[in-house]
């Protein structure tokens, strides 16, 4: 009887830590809706701690009837238990005051975080449950934050003793995309002007060659042949680890508070400069194309003698979260080629943080 008696009470007491838990995440902003429940809170407290204690003193009666105690020993039990139960009630009912009381006098929820709270059941000295929540409050001066990095837009190449206008890459159809996630670290202690930007970036770059033409390796070079049937997508992708760097330049504005301040750079007008370098980790081309009646679909994984390292310079204009991106690779796309073709990109990007 005592085991069921303690899965019943842990029962009722999860509930209970589950209501606690909950009333600890209602976003502490002051209004009447969140102090209306937490007060109605306090009556579900003082009820489960009632129903606890009448099902231990049915316990405790059962264990009298079938002689394992005296009626001394039955007492003094029922009295433990009422202590603990009218004790349960003052504590639990005390955090939810102290938390009426923060919302009373404070603005909580837009600037402040919670501090370390654990709950926590024993039965019989045993603790069977317990339930902490870890918030660590602001950091005074928080230095470096990150942002995740979106970028896409238009791909060709420079080739060497060539104008842009005659390159053998489709304009509209050969793009890019950089997926990445960046640092932002203030050089300076007083002033945010200057940001120190650091990170990785997985980038796509793709070339379209025109008409009708594909990538042939012919040993140590790369070079483009016209297909001998008429080809419906002709498409080059070449996927390059690289670790950006930029130094940022541009206004920010600064937010105090009573325990931290912030420099935000939202909506204000930024500069990025600076490079990247890492590694070539794939190189794919894919054929599609009609042969006897029949659509085929042609996916060529091989090295076509591209760079293993790559390097360029880039850098970005932005206004608010939006930003004019330009990427160009200083590395040539081909070893060994005897005309050097270099990568360029230009489209938006987007640091998100």
């Amino acid at each position: 009887m005592q085991i069921i008696t303690k899965y019943l009470a842990l029962a009722v007491l999860c509930v209970s830590v589950q209501l606690i838990n909950a009333q600890d995440t209602i976003p502490a902003i002051k209004n009447e809706k969140n102090i209306k429940m937490l007060r109605h809170l306090k009556t579900v407290i003082e009820k489960e701690e009632k129903d606890f204690l009448k099902i231990e003193v049915e316990a405790i009666n059962k264990r009298l009837n079938n002689g394992e105690i005296t009626a001394e020993e039955a007492q003094e039990l029922k009295m433990k238990a009422a202590k603990l139960a009218a004790l349960n009630i003052e504590n639990r009912i005390g955090i939810i005051d102290n938390k009426i009381a923060l919302l009373e006098r404070n603005d909580y929820g837009l600037h402040r975080e919670a501090k370390d709270v654990k709950f926590g059941i024993a039965i019989d000295g045993d603790e069977v449950l317990s339930v902490r929540g870890k918030k660590k409050p602001k950091k005074y001066d928080l230095r470096t934050s990150s942002d995740f990095v979106l970028a896409f837009g238009l791909n060709n190449a420079i080739i060497e003793g060539e104008k842009l206008d005659d390159s053998p890459y489709k304009f509209g159809g050969s793009r890019f995309l950089e997926l990445g996630w960046a640092w932002k670290t203030r050089v300076f202690k007083n002033t945010n002007f200057l940001r120190f930007k650091y990170g990785y970036s997985f980038q796509i770059n793709g070339l379209k060659p025109d008409d009708n033409k594909y990538f042939v390796q012919q040993g140590n070079q790369t070079v483009l042949q016209e297909f001998p049937e008429n080809l419906k997508k002709s498409k080059l992708s070449i996927t390059n680890l690289v670790f950006p760097v930029h130094f940022e330049f541009g206004p920010s504005k600064r937010i105090d508070n009573d325990t931290y301040f912030r420099y935000v750079t939202r909506n204000q007008f930024k500069i990025g400069l600076g490079g990247y370098a890492g590694i070539n980790i794939g190189t794919r081309q894919k054929l599609k194309y009609k042969l006897n009646g029949e659509h085929i679909k042609d996916k060529q994984k091989r090295g076509f003698n591209t760079s293993n390292l790559v390097y360029g310079l880039s850098g970005y204009i932005a206004i608010s979260e939006m930003a004019l991106y330009v990427k160009y690779d200083l590395s040539p796309i081909f070893k060994n080629q005897i005309v050097d073709h270099n990568n360029i990109s230009i489209g938006v990007r987007f640091d998100v943080d």
